[in-house]
């Protein structure tokens, strides 16, 4: 049921957006669906938190 839910919010997404797009499970939850929907093209369980560390790292010089 919730990969049904997760495929069909990602189809409609998708059809909104009219472009192709890459889809990317990241966090920990992720790897639940990694081989359960074909809907999801790529995972990277820590995405967000590089990304986050990345953020830090550029504006770390701000807080001096």
């Amino acid at each position: 049921v919730i990969t049904a839910r997760l495929t069909g919010g990602i189809a409609r997404i998708k059809a909104e957006w009219g472009r192709p797009m890459t889809v990317i499970g990241t966090g920990g939850v992720a790897s639940l669906f990694e081989g359960a929907t074909q809907s999801i093209d790529r995972f990277d369980p820590d995405l967000t938190i590089r990304g986050l560390l990345e953020i830090w790292r550029r504006n770390a010089h701000l807080t001096d």
